[in-house]
């Protein structure tokens, strides 16, 4: 969660216009993040603060005095961990009458943010929503909508690579965030598993915009310094500052290989170089040829490039060859030249897709894919291997892993 430069717009003083449409919206848990100087970094944990038990029975909430924009109208119930710029929390909403499906209050969450003003205006159901936002002389407090956990720790709880069809649904979903928001000009600039949550249901949201940026017309110049490095394309990783939605695309391109497989596409490095070496292994040294422009980028070396030849990603990733369209999609998200890699909005016409509903692409923004009838997650295998944990209590979220 550490973040270099500014990390608050100075013109952000006015919270009139932020979007509250709690009061709207069905039933559901919330998170929070309180901006703050801190200074140890911990992993975000999903633990249940509630423990299984309903407190909107033993709780009274004051009816009179709460708005939104107050801290006041929420309630910490836990530290779930802190970062360079932020102090992750887990909580409930105090708003009477706001009660989570089971009956229980509302929840909190925290995530880092460095431009709130971006979120304001977002309204989909594959990004996560914005709430309220809290500002005190100490803290500014971002409150979230509440998903259950991540993609990071979904992978972790089904080793080995996950069903192509649940890939296909999550898939469809990222591309699906990530085409709304490149079409408001915004890049995300760090996709990564962890920053992709999961619900009970599978919906996918794209979450944690601490680096994202807008992406002005006519383009400017950015840091270089964005994305985790397994998930950072090779022209990044050469000192590109010009990038565009080409950036996120190679990001996606990797979690898709890595949901498919169950391991990262490009791991196991410490620094750009090694990262640039994996890379090139599978899609060969670039060239003045393949990749026009290539040597003119600052961090461009011909004396520690060492020619390799391009192999054909099914080889390499095993799976991608046994899912119909799975290689074709990659290799199109997956291009070393930035101008050549497909868009979020053309790689959700991939024949990858053919599969799914028709009815997924007449869906409005703020709708989930799945209130298309008979469209769910299916089981991961290892959920039909594996008995079930026994758990105190039925849940009604009808979780499917």
């Amino acid at each position: 969660m550490e973040r270099k430069g500014k990390f608050w717009p100075k013109e952000l003083t006015d919270f009139s216009d932020v979007p509250c449409p709690v009061r709207s919206l069905p039933p559901q848990w919330y998170h929070t993040v309180q901006v703050r100087r801190i200074r140890s970094l911990r992993a975000r944990s999903n633990s249940d603060p509630l423990q299984g038990k309903n407190l909107g029975q033993g709780l009274q909430w004051p009816k009179k005095g709460l708005s939104f924009g107050n801290a006041s109208s929420y309630l910490n119930l836990e530290k779930l961990g802190e970062g360079s710029y932020a102090t992750v929390y887990k909580g409930i909403s105090r708003f009477p009458g706001m009660r989570s499906v089971n009956g229980s209050p509302y929840t909190i969450y925290a995530v880092s943010l460095a431009e709130p003003s971006l979120l304001k205006g977002l309204k989909h159901a594959n990004i996560v929503l914005l709430h309220d936002i809290i500002q005190t002389r100490e803290t500014l407090t971002f409150v979230f909508e509440y998903v259950h956990t991540d993609l990071s720790q979904y992978m972790v709880q089904h080793p080995g690579g996950l069903l192509p069809y649940n890939v296909r649904l999550f898939m469809f979903q990222l591309l699906r965030g990530l085409a709304y928001i490149h079409h408001q000009h915004i890049l995300h600039r760090d996709l990564k598993p962890q920053n992709l949550l999961i619900s009970y249901l599978g919906e996918l949201k794209l979450a944690d915009f601490g680096l994202a940026r807008a992406k002005s017309i006519p383009s400017q110049t950015y840091s270089s310094e964005v994305v985790t490095l397994w998930y950072r394309p090779p022209d990044v990783l050469l000192g590109a500052t010009d990038y565009s939605t080409d950036l996120d695309i190679w990001g996606a391109g990797c979690i898709f290989i890595e949901m498919l497989q169950g391991y990262p596409a490009f791991s196991g490095v410490s620094d750009a170089f090694e990262q640039l070496e994996k890379i090139w292994s599978v899609l060969g040294t670039p060239t003045e040829e393949s990749w026009p422009g290539v040597s003119q980028l600052p961090n461009y070396k011909t004396d520690w490039l060492t020619l390799r030849g391009k192999q054909p990603f099914g080889s390499v990733w095993e799976r991608l060859s046994r899912t119909m369209g799975a290689e074709d999609l990659a290799c199109k998200m997956l291009k070393g030249c930035p101008r050549e890699r497909i868009s979020a909005e053309d790689a959700l016409l991939h024949k990858l897709f053919s599969t799914l509903p028709c009815q997924l692409y007449q869906l409005s923004d703020v709708r989930s894919i799945f209130t298309v009838p008979g469209l769910s997650l299916k089981p991961e295998i290892r959920d039909l291997l594996i008995p079930h944990r026994k758990v105190s209590q039925p849940t009604v979220h009808h979780k499917p892993w």
